[in-house]
């Protein structure tokens, strides 16, 4: 039985500790979580290409891939079938739909498709040509972001056993993406304003900026959301302005 192939940045990460840091094959199948046979496999298919560390600078993942495995030319077995891309990315933007979960779905419908790691690695490499990202660099303690997460978290109630839903406060930080959660019954100001308070405590400081959405306890006047969610702020934390 053919064992499942890697993602590409887990075959990175083991001719890295192979060849740059030269830890034994069962050190590096336990950093990595695999076997020592699967580290000797990969390790083996790399030298019979001819690669070295550091890898090209110009080798892709695709690339990368297809040296690594290649395809015999005689080979009569069918390819792979792959799933719509493009409703799938349609789909990842529903609440709590996540690539595993769509990945499972495919499986139900393509048994013998593709395993979830190289599901994902294709899935990747189709959403990079969709639409190039954009770097947005954050300096350390520049910016906070708040929101209210789209889920809220079932709370049961000890002495009745109601289940109530929690709303989940998040901060995070832009350079380092330190994060900070907690619950609150309803997405009221006090508690929006109660939450940036322990967030700050828990950060230990203030940063220069705190960029909220654009949801209701922190903006309420669209005209002057600023000076609102500052008054407001203020207000029920009793500081001074």
């Amino acid at each position: 039985m053919s064992q499942e192939r890697l993602s590409m940045r887990k075959i990175r990460e083991v001719l890295r500790l192979k060849w740059q840091n030269r830890l034994s094959h069962r050190a590096i199948g336990h950093s990595c979580g695999i076997s020592p046979g699967t580290v000797s496999d990969y390790v083996q298919r790399a030298q019979a290409v001819g690669l070295t560390w550091p890898l090209p600078d110009d080798l892709d993942e695709e690339t990368l891939f297809q040296r690594l495995f290649p395809q015999s030319s005689s080979s009569t077995a069918r390819p792979m079938p792959l799933p719509d891309w493009a409703q799938l990315h349609s789909e990842l933007r529903r609440p709590g739909v996540t690539l595993r979960l769509l990945w499972v779905e495919y499986r139900q419908a393509h048994p013998d498709g593709y395993g979830y790691s190289q599901f994902c690695e294709h899935y990747h490499h189709w959403a990079q040509r969709l639409q190039p990202t954009m770097r947005l660099p954050h300096q350390a303690g520049e910016k906070l972001f708040v929101d209210y997460a789209g889920q809220t978290l079932p709370v049961v109630q000890p002495e009745t056993g109601e289940v109530c839903p929690a709303q989940l406060f998040v901060a995070v930080l832009g350079a380092s993406s330190y994060t900070y959660v907690e619950a609150h019954w309803q997405q009221d100001l006090p508690s929006w304003v109660g939450g940036h308070v322990r967030a700050f405590a828990f950060f230990g400081g203030v940063p220069q900026v705190v960029v909220p959405d654009n949801l209701k306890a922190g903006v309420k006047t669209p005209s002057t959301p600023r000076q609102k969610y500052v008054d407001s702020f203020y207000a029920v934390s009793g500081r001074p302005a």
